[in-house]
């Protein structure tokens, strides 16, 4: 049986909530990835992950609806990204906990392709826990749970976002969607930033909110011209790996 949820009937849906099933719910974000990658790059790493849960863990998960758009507004200067304030993207999110959870379902997964989501969800999961304590939220970002693949990789002193890393994640879940021929370095080293940039871009200091227009011209971080297929290939099976032994553990809680 599917395991997307949007593909179910109510009466397929009801008996996966009376399965104990756990609800995993990609979101992402619909903003600039410099000029090779598309804007929808977060949602799709998300969806592709939440894909490769699913079918290592048939009838144990369902996929729930995605929230494509998420918190932007350091994306904003570059066209053709769309933001959503922090509160709505966290009443959407909980919107859609509370409506599954009507019916039966008590464990949730955020996937979240997008950075920029991660303080809504960790203030979102305090919420939840102070006025649901009955659910369970679990929330992850994507190239966070494969530290040891990304560490792998050949990548500049500056990288990240539209970097080597997420390039390499695209080119695994979707090589027609990048545009190899547009794939140029953006910012690589610390000398080519502002000083107060600098200084944000530093481990170790306190965290700073900056427009990403400020710390590239073109959006990018990094040298996307040295992500291959292979490394997304590495990045998406330990995060894979990762996220199926958690689900497996917290299942048998």
């Amino acid at each position: 049986m599917t395991a997307r949820l949007a593909e179910m009937t109510t009466l397929e849906a009801a008996r996966a909530a009376e399965d104990g099933t756990v609800v995993v719910i990609p979101v992402g974000a619909f903003e600039q990835h410099g000029a090779g990658l598309p804007l929808g790059t977060d949602q799709i790493r998300a969806e592709a992950l939440a894909d490769a849960v699913a079918e290592e863990l048939p009838g144990r998960v369902v996929i729930g609806p995605g929230v494509p758009v998420g918190v932007s507004p350091h994306h904003q200067a570059f066209a053709g990204t769309v933001s959503l304030r922090p509160a709505l993207f966290a009443a959407l999110v909980r919107e859609y906990v509370e409506s599954l959870a009507a019916h039966g379902w008590r464990r949730f997964l955020v996937v979240t392709g997008h950075g920029g989501n991660n303080a809504t969800l960790g203030t979102l999961a305090q919420d939840l826990l102070r006025d649901r304590p009955d659910l369970e939220l679990a929330w992850t970002p994507v190239t966070a749970l494969a530290k040891d693949s990304v560490a792998g990789m050949e990548l500049s002193q500056i990288s990240g976002h539209s970097g080597e890393a997420e390039t390499a994640q695209m080119l695994h879940v979707a090589p027609h969607l990048v545009r190899l021929d547009q794939l140029n370095p953006g910012t690589t080293s610390p000398d080519q930033l502002d000083p107060f940039a600098r200084l944000a871009r530093s481990a170790g200091h306190p965290a700073v909110a900056l427009p990403y227009d400020r710390l590239s011209p073109t959006g990018v971080l990094g040298d996307p011209r040295r992500a291959t297929a292979e490394d997304g290939r590495a990045i998406f099976a330990e995060a894979t790996d990762r996220l199926v032994a958690f689900i497996k553990e917290w299942l048998d809680t």
